[in-house]
């Protein structure tokens, strides 16, 4: 999506005040301290990960900055996001990047507040119970078999293969046949805009805006034939709000879907590109995988129980997340005044809450820049702060889609890691798309070899 347009904020105002006068004025002072920071304003044409990086070093750990106009506290410390995403979670509302991403998927379950979106979520959480989960496992082998099959025929005969656009198309076909079930090829080739056009600006966002009426009108079929369907879709449909017994309005309905097209598309997709990306990069860790990998008997169709004895492989998933967090920045805004450690936060002041910085946080993460799976191992991690590890952020508003994700991630590496491994010739680092999520600039374009389990 595009850049978020600035606006004039009073707290602004409030905050240089607080500063200033903290040192003369009693009360501020009992309140607390403002964060120093960059006199300079953000400036929208800069890279706003960098420029957030730059900061840090400067700053330190948490800091005060003027971004797309609004008063921000930027913050790496664990402590901080705890508090804001789950002790006093109730006194922030979602903040600025969400209006980026409303544009595109209406009043969901990712942008709702409030008691409205605590309904929305009791009536969508059945979806992605276990059971829901487990009984979508072979649409998720079934759909990576597919690829796997490409993607041994271009080893074979020696070709390249693009990864993010395989990827990106096997996902949404999981995505689209958990949600429409057996309507899925009335509505696959129109969602294609989701891989074909890697820019996520208000074009795309009109564009994907005008799939609207498919989704309504598959509403309006399945009402009129009166079956229940088991995909997300007819749940969503049969879903009762537990104080009022009224089902979702067919606009909020059209709402739920967008957003669980748009989040269960973009993050995984993201999360297995920068996978094989990382696997590539690190022969140690690809062959360790492959040992894990033998010990699976060939053509299973991966049953959820079975899916922990693969320890590894979720520990590659896991530390992916870890250096390239798909939701690399969250924010809130305060609703009263609130504190953080010792700094006083005043009503209205925006929170940004960056995974991609709190997870390669040197005071939390030895050699954080390293791509270490071993550091998930079980019994390493106890020590680790709770909120070190946030890709699916944390509290109330968790991603509610995150077991599906690790499920649908984790059949994907098993199935194709197996019997391929990806080989890249590209001698630099991956450029990266700071959108609202975060992504590689360039298509991921690499060489599949046969492995000595493929035969």
């Amino acid at each position: 999506m595009g850049q978020i347009s600035p606006e004039r904020d009073p707290v602004q105002d409030r905050n240089s005040v607080v500063s200033a006068e903290a040192a003369s004025t009693p009360e501020i002072a009992v309140r607390g301290r403002i964060p120093s920071g960059p006199a300079e304003k953000y400036d929208s044409s800069q890279d706003l990960l960098r420029w957030m990086s730059e900061q840090f070093d400067r700053f330190g750990d948490i800091y005060k900055a003027s971004i797309y106009g609004a008063s921000v506290y930027v913050t790496r410390e664990p402590e901080h996001a705890e508090h804001v995403l789950r002790g006093n979670w109730q006194n922030y509302t979602k903040g600025q990047t969400i209006k980026r991403v409303a544009l595109l998927l209406g009043n969901g379950l990712m942008t709702s507040e409030g008691e409205f979106w605590r309904s929305q979520r009791r009536m969508i959480q059945p979806a992605f119970h276990r059971a829901a989960i487990e009984a979508l496992c072979t649409t998720i082998t079934d759909a990576n078999v597919t690829l796997l099959k490409k993607w041994e025929q271009a080893a074979r005969r020696g070709d390249s293969i693009n990864v993010t656009r395989g990827v990106s198309g096997m996902v949404l076909e999981v995505v689209l046949r958990s949600i429409f079930g057996d309507d899925y090829l009335t509505v696959a080739q129109h969602y294609n805009i989701l891989f074909e056009e890697n820019a996520r600006n208000l074009e795309f966002a009109q564009a994907f805006r005008s799939l609207e009426k498919i989704i309504f009108g598959l509403a309006t079929q399945r009402r009129g034939r009166k079956k229940k369907e088991a995909d997300i879709l007819g749940m969503l449909l049969e879903a009762r709000d537990q104080k009022t017994g009224k089902a979702m309005a067919d606009r909020q309905l059209v709402n739920e879907i967008k957003t669980l097209i748009v989040a269960g598309h973009e993050t995984t997709t993201s999360t297995l590109c920068w996978s094989w990306y990382l696997l590539s990069q690190n022969p140690a860790v690809e062959e360790n995988l492959s040992i894990e990998l033998n010990s699976m008997p060939a053509n299973q169709v991966s049953k959820l129980d079975e899916l922990p004895k693969f320890r590894y492989a979720r520990q590659i998933i896991d530390e992916a997340m870890r250096l390239y967090p798909p939701g690399w920045l969250m924010t809130r805004k305060a609703r009263k005044d609130d504190r953080l450690g010792k700094y006083f936060v005043p009503a209205g002041t925006e929170i940004y809450i960056p995974p991609y910085f709190i997870q390669r946080n040197p005071n939390l993460w030895e050699e954080p820049e390293r791509f270490n799976p071993d550091r998930f191992t079980p019994g390493r991690s106890t020590d680790r702060h709770p909120m070190a590890m946030i890709p699916f952020s944390a509290g109330p508003r968790n991603c509610i889609g995150e077991v599906f994700a690790r499920v649908e991630m984790q059949i994907h590496i098993m199935t194709c890691a197996r019997r391929l491994r990806l080989r890249s010739n590209e001698t630099k680092s991956p450029e990266l798309d700071v959108g609202v999520n975060l992504r590689s600039k360039h298509d991921l374009v690499m060489i599949p070899e046969l492995t000595a389990s493929a035969g």
